[in-house]
């Protein structure tokens, strides 16, 4: 097994030795590489002549060298090399094989990101302006890998904009980069420091960006962590040891959207690359310029689709990870009154946001015009998510709006989401079965009341079972529903519990006898959205 030696530049601040110790060790405990060290090449203890030798003292005769370093310049390029062939004097027939640095990375993006997030603490990313801080180089190369993961940092993530600057030896400086975005109009700054530890340069950022903010009182100026010792930084290390060692030499695929999800992006993973249009193209396709004379586009326009998407009982952070996805990645989103309003915030700037709760009424009219909609926005090239509440397939006329899409000949998929007749009950801790209590459960509508002539619901049938019984949509017929039951054998006394506004701050839950709910839920005023289990779980909660 090829042992791995972690190479740090090293640091006067204790607190970023600290890291790097911490980030070795974390390596360690990995127990993916047999062996590990980590050494430094100047400023810090201990030197990687040390480590160099206590791996060749434990027999290793190969390595892989891996610079901890963020972007390619002088330490990466130039120093870790040289004294990594100092070390190959001092231990004949040593080899090793030299890591890649560790940046540009979608790991570290995410890092930094999470970094932002904890000092945005809550406030919108759309108001967000990031200073990307690198180190500042003399080399052109290792300035423009700043420049390119501040423009990384900017796609699909929803900030107003990002802008890098430096530290030392290049420009802008951080109160130049201030500047520049105090006069773009930015009320709220995050300084992210693009730094792996702690030191003297990330001290030195948080001492110009302390300053400026004194200088223009007006602004919201606030400085993140640097990325430190975590898990993401351990996973890419091993990443670039494995890669060191299979030998694979990449172009820039680490941030290519084609091989790597990338925010934003989702739907480019494994799909071949093939021509498009331009936006401002007409949507045709067709040029008139006379006869065309060379100037008709031949390219195929990208492909329009519609994704059918559950975005579950409510919380935003409630969909599942293809749908926020799809969201991420979405042209054109057609949005349901139930749906989680929070995720969209987070859409990108220029996407169409179409609110089907203000469609015209009408005998189905309504279904008629979404259903227009989604084929219309589809065939024109985009990228359509219908955004439901629950799940699409559950109450949701979800399949109406994929048999539309089908009949069309437009792409459809379905993403299942996490219902409300589930998830309510659970969020008010209330199992729907559970053993030895009940071994079924049956989700019903409840938006025609019992004896209504267009009611596929057998209300008697319903009343002789045993299991539990979920009602949706029943706020208004809740009484009718309770009497029916009763009268066709559910016991008077079974424990019944509405629940309002499921997952949100304002979540209430409303216990009842079967035979009362009807006027206890008039009385405390339940209102929509809410759920009503009905069965003896309903005491469990």
């Amino acid at each position: 097994m090829t042992a791995l030696v972690i190479v740090g530049h090293g640091t006067r601040s204790a607190a970023g030795v600290d890291q790097f110790a911490a980030l070795v060790e974390r390596v360690r405990r990995r127990g993916v590489v047999a062996d590990v060290e980590g050494g430094f090449i100047e400023l810090s203890r201990p030197p990687l002549t040390d480590a160099v030798t206590a791996l060749a003292q434990r027999g290793h005769r190969a390595l892989v060298a891996l610079p901890l370093v963020l972007t390619a310049a002088g330490h990466g390029k130039g120093d870790i090399p040289a004294a990594m062939a100092r070390e190959q004097q001092r231990h004949p027939g040593l080899t090793y094989r030299y890591g890649r640095p560790l940046g540009p990375h979608p790991l570290l993006h995410a890092a930094i990101e999470e970094r932002i997030d904890a000092a945005l603490a809550g406030a919108d990313r759309a108001g967000t302006w990031i200073a990307l801080i690198g180190r500042g180089s003399t080399d052109p190369d290792a300035n423009a890998e700043v420049a390119k993961v501040a423009r990384l940092l900017w796609e699909g993530r929803g900030y107003a904009g990002v802008e890098p600057g430096f530290i030392s030896l290049a420009e802008p400086s951080v109160p130049a980069v201030l500047e520049r975005l105090r006069r773009l109009g930015a009320r709220r700054i995050v300084v992210a420091p693009y730094f792996l530890f702690a030191g003297v340069l990330p001290d030195r950022i948080v001492a110009r960006s302390t300053e400026f903010a004194a200088a223009h009182p007006d602004l919201d100026v606030r400085v993140a962590e640097v990325i430190g010792d975590c898990d993401a930084l351990a996973d890419l290390v091993l990443e670039r040891h494995a890669e060191a060692l299979a030998g694979d030499i990449r172009m820039n695929c680490d941030t290519c959207a084609y091989r790597v999800l990338m925010p934003g992006f989702a739907d480019k993973v494994g799909r071949p690359q093939r021509p498009h249009d331009h936006p401002d193209d007409p949507v045709d396709g067709h040029h008139h310029h006379g006869h065309g004379h060379g100037h008709h586009h031949h390219h195929e326009a990208t492909a329009g689709s519609v994704a059918v998407v559950g975005g579950g009982p409510g919380p935003d952070d409630l969909i599942t990870v293809r749908g926020k996805a799809l969201l991420d990645a979405a042209d054109v989103v057609v949005v349901d009154r139930l749906a989680p309003q929070g995720l969209l915030a987070g859409l990108r700037p220029a996407v169409l946001v179409v609110d089907a709760a203000k469609v015209p009424r009408g005998p189905s009219m309504a279904q008629d015009t979404i259903n227009a909609a989604l084929v219309t926005h589809a065939r024109a090239g985009r990228r359509v998510v219908r955004l439901k509440g629950g799940d699409p397939y559950l109450f949701g006329r979800g399949h109406e709006e994929v048999r539309a899409c089908a009949e069309a000949g437009v792409p459809v998929t379905v993403v299942p989401g996490v219902s409300s007749a589930f998830a309510a009950p659970a969020l008010a801790g209330v199992p729907v079965t559970h053993r030895g209590v009940a071994h079924d459960v049956t989700v019903a509508s409840g938006h025609l009341p019992p004896g209504h002539p267009g009611s596929l619901v057998d209300w008697a049938a319903l009343g002789r079972a045993r299991g539990t019984l979920v009602l949706l949509m029943a706020v208004d017929t809740i009484a009718k529903i309770a009497a029916v039951l009763v009268e066709h054998g559910r016991a008077p006394e079974t424990p019944v519990l509405a629940v309002q506004d499921a997952g949100h701050p304002g979540q209430r839950e409303v216990p009842a006898r079967l035979d009362e709910i009807g006027a206890v839920a008039a009385r405390q005023g339940i209102r929509p959205p809410a759920v009503f289990v009905v069965g003896q779980v309903a005491a469990l909660g």
